[in-house]
């Protein structure tokens, strides 16, 4: 039944109450009689390596991983982990490599970066790419997601559960930075502790239904009545190939991805610009240990659904009213079998997800907006305070966008999918305007400005590639969108590098970016985190590729 008993709604009261409580404390302590920019936006100075690391995975992990990933849990299998996988191998390239940039150029935005290495015009390009990716398909997703999943879960209207989900989010992310941070660590033990509740009732349920019971013979069950979903790669010509093609795992589009999302991306990386770097070194790797625990919460349970729609209980509870098989349904319908005063927890686990990555995706949104535009190009004169007010508006405006949108996506299947397709589409250009322009320093304004501009029609037309090769008379098959990246990434550099050594402007003579090779060192303790991280994952893959 789609409801939620009294003493589930208790639960969730408390951990509304928690919240809300908590973050007004971390407003209020030290809080100085005017916030600046520093303050709002990064919290400069304030998080510490585990509240970074706490923020990092709150941000990322939402609707989009419970139901999402979950959902691509039960159509594909474990293969869908490696996004989360790679991710924890990523993060640490990113903090040994890219953070140090960061911080020795005392960057806090990365149309700022931008600006600093090659120039405002390609600076301003990339700012209204990002913002709209952000708010068209990030913010909407999420909330969309969200708002299905609390729809599935209590029974309230889709409508309400946006506007709902968009009020909490708006309440913490005025709060700034530091509110966002701080109130993510509760948020990350919510999420994880009752994700694992999940998990542990999920496989409780395949175990009684294969005639056994424990959490351990669930897990076997699962592995020998949906073995297909146990395997990492995908060859061309297998189901799934399209979504997840083995060989990104190795030629680079997964790693394409990921770099990008974790080191390049304002959204992600906002949250270490604050720190000094050990502080945000040790945060990082401290997100990396967490990244590999996400599978475990949210595909886990998708699997198990599979294996229950299967064999029949959840039959009906999985086909839409046309008796198509709706992916996505999955940790819903999981969240709807536990008992009392668990389906309260699932549901704050569900709500301090979405709402932790709305605030801390509407904090980045809002920064971008009023330092990369709207005071350099609306009003260069803006008090600190003005500045503020205007992020704070960014944030209110954003999230009505995304409640005007949100149902549009009601007609996809896998939402995860779409989330990972659409943005690749600006990936591969950006990544590479950033890559050269860390370690190149002979890569010129006008590359990065063909780069910006080109990146996106060639991801459409590889995207509608056997449409276009049908019009001139030529077969071709569709082209996986992890290759896409790869190709266009591949483009895109050579572009840079023939347009940088053939451009009659040559590049500056002086250093507008420092790179030192002395940043790049890292402490006895990170590399023995780091080696560790590694070594699981190889045994991971290894275990199940």
């Amino acid at each position: 039944m789609n409801h939620l008993a009294t003493a589930d709604y208790i639960v969730f009261f408390v951990y509304f109450t928690i919240i809300v409580g908590y973050g007004y404390w971390v407003y209020r302590r030290k809080r100085s009689a005017q916030m600046n920019t520093t303050e709002f936006f990064l919290a400069e100075g304030s998080l510490t390596w585990w509240a970074i690391g706490a923020s990092l995975i709150a941000s990322n992990i939402s609707a989009e991983h419970f139901i999402g990933m979950a959902g691509s849990g039960f159509a594909m299998g474990l293969a869908i982990s490696s996004y989360e996988w790679f991710a924890a191998a990523t993060l640490i390239i990113v903090a040994v490599f890219f953070i140090p940039i960061y911080l020795r150029n005392h960057i806090y935005t990365m149309p700022q970066f931008i600006a600093k290495r090659y120039s405002d015009t390609v600076s301003t390009i990339l700012a209204v790419f990002w913002l709209v990716v952000y708010v068209l398909v990030n913010l909407t997703s999420i909330l969309y997601l969200g708002a299905i999943a609390i729809e599935s879960l209590v029974g309230i209207s889709f409508t309400t559960c946006t506007i709902g989900l968009a009020v909490f989010a708006i309440f913490i992310t005025l709060g700034g930075m530091k509110v966002i941070g701080y109130t993510d660590v509760i948020q990350v033990i919510v999420l994880i502790f009752g994700g694992l509740v999940v998990t542990y009732l999920s496989l409780q349920l395949v175990a009684k239904e294969t005639g056994t019971a424990g959490v351990w013979n669930g897990l076997l069950a699962i592995r020998e009545h949906a073995d297909s979903h146990f395997h990492m790669f995908f060859a061309k010509g297998t189901p799934h190939y399209d979504v997840l093609p083995g060989m990104a795992l190795v030629t680079g589009g997964m790693w394409l991805n990921n770099l990008y999302y974790w080191g390049c991306n304002q959204y992600i990386v906002q949250r270490a610009l604050g720190a000094d770097l050990k502080t945000a070194r040790s945060g990082i790797l401290f997100a990396a240990f967490l990244k590999l625990l996400i599978p475990l919460i949210v595909v886990i349970p998708g699997i198990a659904a599979y294996v229950l729609y299967q064999s029949g209980p959840f039959r009906e509870a999985m086909t839409d009213a046309a008796g198509v098989v709706k992916p996505d349904h999955a940790y819903p319908v999981l969240m709807n079998l536990l008992p009392v005063g668990m389906k309260g927890l699932a549901f704050a686990a569900l709500t301090a997800a979405i709402v932790a990555s709305l605030a801390g995706k509407c904090n980045s949104i809002s920064t971008i907006f009023t330092l990369d535009l709207y005071k350099k190009y609306v009003n260069k004169e803006a008090s600190e305070q003005k500045l503020v007010n205007v992020g704070r508006w960014a944030v209110v405006v954003s999230f009505a966008v995304a409640i005007g949108i949100a149902p549009m996506l009601r007609s996809l299947d896998q939402v995860y999918q779409y989330i990972q397709e659409y943005t690749n589409f600006v990936t591969p250009g950006i990544f590479s305007i950033f890559l050269l322009g860390f370690f190149w320093k002979r890569a010129t304004n006008r590359a990065a400005m063909t780069v910006a501009i080109l990146t996106l029609p060639l991801s459409l037309l590889l995207k509608f590639w056997p449409e276009v090769t049908n019009m001139i008379g030529i077969q071709a098959d569709s082209i996986p969108f992890l290759h896409r990246t790869t190709w266009v990434f591949c483009v895109d550099i050579l572009l840079m590098v023939v347009v940088s050594l053939t451009d009659p402007a040559g590049y500056p003579a002086e250093e507008k970016i420092i790179v030192d090779r002395q940043m790049f060192r890292v402490t006895p303790s990170f590399i023995i985190g780091s080696v560790g991280i590694f070594s699981i994952l190889a045994v991971l893959y290894t275990v199940f590729w």
